[in-house]
This record gives C-alpha cells, structure tokens and sequence, in this order.
C-alpha cells in the first residue's frame, strides 16, 4: 500500500455504499437544497473524515453498517462549517468551483448549512448511542467555538503559537477525532484503543491543517483550487508566518505585520520570500512531522492489519500532500 488510491481501493465497498447514502440522505423536498447539496458534494474532495471512520471501524473489525450511516454524518457537518467558512471569509472558489455563496448568495448558502447541520443531527440519533452523540454535539460545538476564535485572531499579527494551536484544534482536529473515535465506538473496543483512536485522530487533523497552511503560501491556484495566499488576504496569522516573525529582521517583520494587521496580500510574493529566508516552510513542516508521528505512536494499541496500515500511512500522506 503505497497510494491514496491504495487506501481507497481497501475500503471500495464500504466508499462506494457511503456515496449512495450521502447523496440519498441530501434529498429533500424543496428544490434549492437539492439543487445545493448536488452541486456541493458535486465537488468532490477526498472525504478524508469519512473515510477516516470507515477505516477505525475496520481496523477494530466493526462488522455491522451502522458506520458507513456516522461517516455520513461526519460528512455532513464537515461541508456544513465549509458552506459557514466561505461565507465568513468571503471566498469565491474552493477545489476550482464556485463557491456556493458565490453562485446562490450568503442568505442560501447559510440556511443549506443550516439544513446540512440538522440533517446530521436527525441522522446521528439512529444508532442509539448516548456517547456518540455526545462527541458529535460536542465536537460542532467545539468547531463553531474555533471558527469564532479565528475570526477574533484575524489581522493579529501578535498570534502566538500556542494559540495557533487552541483554534487548529478546534477548528479542524476535533472532527478528525471524533470520526476516528466513533469507528472504535462503533466496534466496542477498549478504552486504550478507544484513546488510541481519539489520539490519533487529534494528532492526524493538527498535521492536516498545518500542513494546509503551509501550501496556502507555496503550492498555486490550479492544485490548491483556490487562491494564493488567501490566509493572509483574510488576515489569518498561520504557522510559518508567526515562525517568520520571531525570526527576521525589524524591517521585515514590519511589512509582515502590516500584511496581517490589514489583510494585504498585495506583497505576496515579498512574504513568500521572507518565510523562506528564515526557514519558516522547513520549521512548519518540520511541526506537522511532529504530530504526524505523534498520530502514528497512537496506534500501537491497534492490532495489525491492512486497515491499520493505510492510517499509518495516512499520515505520511498527510506531510507529502500538494493540495
């Protein structure tokens, strides 16, 4: 197993069953949400959440349905906080489309996160479990909580890396973790692997959007789907830019200050070359190896398998990853 594709390839049924189920539970009687959901999860992505929890289940050998139903839900409200984002941050594209509140406008794009939202919601009571729906409730709370912390952080160029940390985790790793820990759940393990499974997750989805900010800086428009340097242009203060402003000269780190403090990306491809004078790309990466390893020490309380094998190399694909 060497391939994202790899990975897909093991968990084919279970994706392919997962699909159906998504586009099924999307339907709704009134037209503009059919026709929003259809063109949303038209657009594709690599359903890494789901896809996390499908593979949890398998490789604490679940053997019921019932997790292709959470990965749906996990589904769900993952494109739910994408619909809310665009729309706090104003974007236009995301993985090279229009961005629903570009085509249909905020007010639509709003109330369809809001459907996407209870759907899940109405969807996470069937299996009967107190406990998952608890981690669910809980982790869209701690979701809305990170997106509300990013909001007050932006154009704060005094951001320090701790807090960095307080909304990445918020934000993105809580739902990898509870993905990763309902696919446990749903197999009844032990509490150790129940842990090792919640760790993993959190580890994993701090990897993930360090690396994300990383690329927000190097890769380009065609692989990302959206535009460079749009973190900045929204005046987020990521990683590489706090490394880069402990790290270079007075000069510029006034121009990266006043970058953020007036979310500026006019002098993008000024920023770019400071954070590589100071190595601020090697130190980010080198943070998200981190966590990535720190996701892989996790699963040695999971027994060996093939399941195991691609989360292990999950992570590997989560540092090598271009968009």
């Amino acid at each position: 197993m060497k391939d994202f594709d790899d990975i897909q390839t093991l968990l084919k049924d279970d994706l392919v069953q997962t699909d159906a189920l998504l586009h099924a539970r999307l339907s709704s009687n009134v037209a503009l949400i059919n026709q929003m959901s259809s063109y949303i999860i038209s657009a594709g992505g690599k359903r890494l959440r789901p896809l996390l929890l499908l593979l949890c289940a398998r490789a604490t050998n679940y053997q019921g349905e019932q997790h292709q139903l959470m990965a749906v839900v996990i589904e769900l409200i993952h494109t739910a906080t994408l619909l809310h984002d665009d729309i706090v941050d104003e974007s236009a594209t995301r993985r090279g489309k229009d961005t629903a509140n570009e085509v249909w406008g905020n007010a639509a794009s709003v109330l369809v996160g809001d459907f996407l939202y209870s759907r899940a919601f109405e969807m996470m009571v069937e299996p009967g479990s107190m406990k998952i729906m608890q981690i669910l409730s809980k982790a869209t709370n701690e979701i809305a909580q990170g997106e509300v912390l990013q909001l007050l952080n932006c154009q704060n160029s005094a951001l320090t890396e701790a807090e960095y940390y307080q909304v990445i985790e918020r934000k993105t790793a809580v739902l990898f973790q509870a993905a990763t820990q309902i696919g446990g759940i749903l197999s009844e393990v032990d509490s150790a692997q129940e842990q090792a499974l919640k760790d993993y997750g959190l580890h994993l989805g701090n990897a993930f959007q360090i690396i994300d900010d990383v690329l927000d800086y190097e890769s380009d428009s065609d692989t990302m789907g959206k535009e460079v340097g749009d973190d900045l242009a929204e005046g987020k203060t990521t990683l590489p830019m706090i490394y880069a402003l402990a790290n270079t000269s007075d000069a510029d780190k006034q121009l990266l200050e006043e970058a953020i403090n007036n979310a500026d990306n006019s002098k993008i491809d000024q920023v770019v070359a400071i954070l590589q004078s100071v190595n601020a790309f090697d130190y980010t990466r080198s943070q998200a190896k981190k966590s990535a390893d720190l996701a892989k020490a996790s699963l040695k309380h999971i027994h060996s398998s093939p399941y195991k094998d691609a989360l292990t190399l999950l992570c590997d694909l989560s540092l090598a990853r271009k968009s």
